[in-house]
């Protein structure tokens, strides 16, 4: 059986091992053997004589010691370098690179050890007992935190942990063996399928198994010694029997991972071979056979020895000892149940998310004298409607910034409608602008999204003040363009109000264009409509979209800038910040829309310059500062690599990001990744993709058609889904109250 990642989204291109040394990239786990597939293939078709002499073999090796003697020479050998080529033979079965991916992809996941391992130096009868009891619990928590984050969030385990007390013996708990005075007879533990209909559990049934031992026997370089590995490989080659004469498992049977542990520390081995090719003909001596078996068609990795139990008894969740017992865990239970459902890929992404998150959380915004924490609160009662005051939204520096609170009135003189009031609902930090949600006094019932610039005083010497003249003056400018031209859909922003805040008191200014002493006076406002949640924060608390919810965002994103192409305009800074979800009500049912916002770096003309994100700008406006025709459509597909659960690494220059552009774009990496959400936004990716970079502009309709049929046949299912209840609750009604027909 052949093992990696390849089914979870990680490259295991050959890598650097636990030991240090390279090996080749022939661990990758295939579809077929991943998926559950017959491994026995290999070996079919198997003559009963066959199965004879594998059976007759697995009666007859019973002395573990006379095991030992036939190979410990050679396990001591090829541990001491002294093979033909002088290298060691057996090599860590995992890189390091897989460990940090698994790390990163379990952060999080609450594993937890109920049971505390006991951390003496005799071994007493109890001692022994409890030290089971806790490496029983230990492999419970591992099944049930893998299970659980990459199968299946509910249901039952399809995994429990019982104890073989000797060699094709039942199965037990650990507290039945205390009971009955039988754990020393006990060897290790089992991980085993409750799949089967037999109710009994048998060495077939066996996952992984896990030796035990007081205190793991080392040699001089902190290794398993000879006499240990030779112990787990009597046992995997029995495990492997039992699943080769098996009649009801059609797994792969050839591989097996075997965990070595202690009350301190412990490693994993992996064992691997094809019985087909044992010699059954010398049956006078199985062991004979068994031990040439080994040695020329057996493969077998073992990682370093590393601890896994602190001196309080608990795992170290975090750290190599126990990622190495995960991932080979991992990897056993893919064997048997098949590939996860979430993959390890879509988990690591999540880690980016959390840290942007965290940084979220640990936001500081920048006033004029200090950097200070951001607080969302307010000292006004709920409801109550406060005016203005000059001394508490300014400080006394006239320059500085205007700063709202929850239930302030913002008087706001509008060129186009005259005198409009809102009321301040929540402070929302966008980036370098203030930005809020805010109600009409004039139409209390719809909540509108409210920018408020910089005062004219402060765009020469603040370039983040220039930033802020982007996202109203020059938004204000675009929006209005569209307008004028006719441009209005439910996709686009639209302006609700825009002008000049009124300040109380006396307006000294000489002209209705200019403004007086008055720290308020000049203040631009944007008020605009709708408002929504940003995809960050989105994606941050629920996680990657589904196909439904990708293609819905890819559509109406393409509607929008459909309808700006017709203005000849483009947006210019495509993020997932400048992208919300907008619920609209329609009928009994809740429709979300996508919606770009934040058209204040749009392209209008040529000499208009684009934001510049490391993230998801464009490779064209990345490497000239320009855009060309698919630059937006380049950007959006950047968004569906991130919101499908794509790692979009930090990048900390535009060299570093362009070089991870042409990477990733030469592998098709992003396609795939798109592709295994939905096929048609893969094909629509591998559309942007040979349009990035030429003057050709995107076909807007043919995609959208495409979208919409799909968005469509999305929205019937759920329709049905909706109402076959509703149909039956009335058909019942209909037959109690006597109303049915005959």
């Amino acid at each position: 059986m052949q093992l990696g990642f390849l089914q979870n989204g990680l490259d295991l291109s050959p890598g650097k091992s636990l030991d240090g040394s390279f090996r080749k990239s022939n661990s990758v786990i295939s579809a077929s053997t991943v998926s559950g597939t017959s491994g026995l293939s290999k070996f079919l078709p198997i003559s009963r004589r066959v199965l004879k002499g594998l059976k007759e073999y697995g009666r007859k090796m019973v002395d573990l010691e006379l095991f030992t003697q036939y190979i410990e020479e050679w396990v001591l050998e090829n541990l001491n370098g002294d093979s033909a080529d002088g290298m060691q033979s057996f090599r860590s079965p995992f890189t390091t690179d897989e460990l940090c991916k698994l790390d990163l992809a379990l952060e999080g996941v609450p594993f937890q050890q109920l049971i505390r391992m006991p951390f003496f130096t005799d071994v007493s009868d109890e001692v022994i007992e409890d030290q089971y009891l806790a490496t029983e619990d230990f492999l419970h928590a591992i099944i049930i935190g893998l299970w659980r984050t990459f199968w299946h969030k509910s249901g039952p385990l399809p995994l429990c942990v019982s104890c073989p007390s000797h060699i094709g013996s039942r199965f037990s708990s650990v507290e039945k063996a205390i009971s009955r005075g039988r754990l020393r007879e006990m060897r290790g533990l089992a991980l085993i399928s409750k799949t089967a209909t037999d109710s009994k559990f048998k060495w077939d049934h066996m996952v992984e198994f896990a030796l035990f031992k007081s205190e793991v026997f080392l040699d001089n370089d902190s290794r398993l010694s000879a006499s240990t590995i030779c112990e787990a490989l009597f046992y995997g080659f029995h495990v492997l029997v039992s699943r080769s004469l098996s009649k009801i498992i059609s797994i792969n049977s050839d591989s097996v991972f075997l965990l070595v542990l202690d009350s301190k520390c412990g490693a994993v081995m992996k064992f691997s071979g094809d019985l087909g090719k044992l010699d059954l003909l010398n049956s006078s001596d199985p062991y004979l056979s068994v031990a040439e078996w080994i040695k020329t068609y057996a493969e077998i990795c073992v990682t370093p020895v590393e601890p896994i139990w602190n001196r309080l008894g608990n795992p170290n969740w975090g750290d190599i000892g126990t990622l190495q017992v995960l991932l080979a865990t991992f990897y056993s239970i893919a064997q048997w149940n098949g590939p996860p459902r979430k993959s390890v890929a879509s988990l690591i992404s999540d880690h980016s998310l959390r840290l942007q998150k965290r940084r979220t959380e640990c936001c500081i915004i920048e006033t004029e004298n200090a950097l200070v924490p951001y607080h969302g609160t307010t000292d006004h009662q709920t409801g109550e409607i406060v005016e203005l005051d000059q001394n508490e939204l300014f400080s006394h520096n006239r320059a500085s910034r205007l700063k709202l609170k929850c239930g302030d009135i913002l008087a706001l003189d509008d060129p186009q409608q005259g005198q409009k009031s809102f009321q301040i609902h929540e402070s929302l930090v966008g980036g370098n602008y203030y930005l809020y949600s805010a109600v009409c006094l004039d139409h209390p019932s719809e909540l509108l999204t409210l920018y408020v610039g910089a005062h004219p005083s402060r765009l020469e010497p603040s370039l983040e003040d220039m930033s802020l003249w982007y996202q109203v003056q020059r938004q204000t400018k675009v929006l209005n363009i569209l307008r004028n031209q006719g441009i209005l859909s439910k996709y686009l922003p639209e302006i609700v109000a825009s002008g000049r805040i009124l300040h109380s008191g006396p307006c000294k200014k000489e002209s209705p264009g200019g403004r007086c002493d008055h720290p308020w006076c000049g203040t631009p406002v944007l008020v605009t409509s709708p408002i929504g949640e940003p995809l960050s924060p989105m994606v941050a608390n629920e996680g990657s979209f589904s196909a439904d919810e990708a293609t819905r965002l890819c559509r109406d994103c393409l509607a929008a800038l459909r309808s700006a192409a017709m203005a000849n305009v483009q947006h210019g800074d495509i993020c997932p910040e400048n992208i919300i979800r907008v619920v609209e009500r329609q009928g009994v049912r809740n429709q979300a829309i996508y919606v770009p916002i934040s058209w204040g770096r749009a392209v209008l003309e040529d000499r208009d310059s684009p934001a510049i994100n490391l993230q998801f700008s464009s490779s064209h406006a990345l490497q000239h500062g320009k855009l060309c025709p698919s630059s937006d459509a380049e950007s959006i597909i950047y968004i569906l690599y991130f919101i499908c659960g794509g790692t979009m690494s930090l990048q900390d220059s535009i060299e570093s990001a362009l070089q991870w552009r042409e990477r990733s774009w030469a592998k098709r990496s992003i396609q795939q990744h798109i592709g295994q959400v939905s096929a048609l936004l893969k094909a629509f990716a591998d559309y942007v993709a040979s349009l990035c970079g030429t003057p050709y502009p995107v076909d807007y309709d043919i995609w959208l058609k495409r979208l919409n049929k799909a968005v469509e046949v999305s929205a019937d299912k759920g329709k049905m889904i909706e109402e076959v209840p509703i149909t039956l609750r009335l058909e019942d009604a209909a037959e109690s109250s006597g109303a049915s027909g005959p």
